[in-house]
């Protein structure tokens, strides 16, 4: 029985909803950096075959392409640490809930510490949401790509093949002098039926599902973290039991 009681003290210690959005953290920025890093690669690959007759013009895509891969490796990195230090400070608040009435006290360093918390967390994501949006253009771009592929497909006369084009200019992935730019008919056709395309596609895809899930988390960090200050805070005043 004192094993059981010790079991069930230890779990009523577990701060939830910051393990809960701890794994969604991870989770999402997994997804998010791994797919994200594969799927701009391959769309190099598009570009550079399809899209480009002069490498040389691709030379800044390229560069611009790398440095966000390299983007990429710090975020990961980033929330991997923060996610850790935000569940530690959970178990830590969760601790001074379950002490209330006892002889734990809190220190101004440690409420101007949660406190920095709940402002980078709102930074973040703020931040994030940007990220997820950015995220969704080139999911946006290989939908369109694919369903024009799609409508001709459907369309019974090759004659009128020609008129299905698809700019990659227009959306300011390339510079609007790259030449040819775009991709008509035929040659349209083959870019939809290739590997490349369609696993890029996918991954864009699962890279954004992934921003999303990391901009739940982080929802949910923000309600935590607001709870932790605002729990300190009121153990900070020496009339606490009577004001609860």
């Amino acid at each position: 029985m004192g094993c059981f009681e010790c079991c069930i003290k230890c779990l009523g210690g577990v701060p939830y909803a910051s393990l809960v959005a701890t794994i969604l953290c991870f989770s999402g920025v997994a997804l998010f950096c791994g797919c994200g890093h594969v799927a701009l690669a391959e769309t190099v690959t598009i570009l550079e075959i399809n899209f480009y007759t002069n490498l040389k013009e691709n030379v800044l895509l390229t560069e611009v392409i790398q440095v966000m891969q390299y983007i990429i490796y710090g975020i990961a990195s980033f929330f991997f640490l923060y996610g850790i230090i935000l569940l530690a400070e959970g178990f830590y608040t969760t601790s001074a809930v379950k002490e209330l009435h006892s002889e734990f006290k809190t220190t101004a360093c440690g409420r101007c510490i949660s406190g920095m918390f709940v402002f980078l967390t709102y930074v973040l994501g703020v931040a994030w949401l940007g990220v997820f949006g950015f995220s969704a253009v080139p999911v946006f771009m290989f939908y369109n790509i694919w369903s024009t592929c799609d409508v001709m497909k459907s369309q019974n006369m090759t004659v009128q093949m020609d008129t299905f084009c698809v700019d990659i200019r227009q959306y300011g992935i390339i510079p609007w002098d790259a030449y040819p730019g775009k991709a008509c008919g035929t040659i349209l056709q083959t870019i939809c039926g290739t590997n490349e395309f369609y696993l890029s596609y996918h991954l864009f895809i699962v890279a954004c599902a992934g921003a999303g899930a990391t901009v739940i988390a982080l929802l949910i960090y923000m309600m935590a973290t607001t709870y932790n200050y605002a729990v300190l805070k009121f153990k900070s005043r020496e009339d606490c039991c009577t004001k609860f």
